[in-house]
């Protein structure tokens, strides 16, 4: 499968002098313990400051309940990116798992409470399953707190394999997500 590269960066393979795939990706990173903003802000500043990816866009900052997590866990705080990357998939992930350590995720119990999630939603066209990471996000079809804050930054977003983001956000309930006007996370 060929996959369109970016617009928004060009970049050249040093060692071979010929250009490397550009990929746009959709991370979603949400908070539910802590100085939930902090972290927020913190994840995007290092995935800012990682090479061979560049943060394009952040969303507006939700508000969300949790969904599948146990009963006494309090509202996340969401942001979708939107960055281009020459990284592979693979690398893209381990650098969301890095990030979310340094903020103190620990996976224990699925759907606990967490300083910090990184999920990658899509990386380019691809569509892939493995036991690491299945592309595109397999429930992202499903989280309005994933939906609304994408197309917030990309009003002609599409899944891979599903449509576009807008007619799937029809679809699917956003009861319990709200948009909060006076918390922004900069690209700094």
């Amino acid at each position: 499968m060929t996959e369109t590269p970016s617009p928004h960066v060009i970049d050249a393979d040093t060692l071979s002098g010929g250009l490397k795939p550009i990929r746009q990706v959709i991370l979603s990173l949400g908070s539910n313990l802590g100085d939930r903003e902090a972290n927020l802000q913190g994840a995007v500043d290092a995935l800012r400051d990682t090479p061979d990816v560049v943060v394009v866009d952040v969303s507006p900052v939700y508000e969300t309940e949790p969904v599948g997590g146990p009963d006494d866990s309090g509202p996340y705080l969401n942001i979708v990116l939107l960055a281009d990357t020459t990284l592979s998939v693979d690398t893209l992930l381990d650098r969301a798992h890095a990030v979310e350590q340094a903020f103190g995720r620990e996976r224990s119990v699925p759907g606990a409470p967490r300083t910090l999630d990184v999920d990658l939603i899509t990386y380019g066209q691809k569509m892939m399953e493995s036991e690491e990471l299945t592309l595109p996000h397999p429930r992202a079809h499903e989280r309005a707190f994933v939906l609304a804050p994408w197309l917030d930054i990309e009003p002609d977003a599409v899944l891979p394999g599903v449509g576009p983001v807008a007619e799937i956000l029809a679809k699917v309930s956003s009861d319990g997500v709200k948009k909060l006007d006076d918390l922004t996370i900069e690209l700094q």
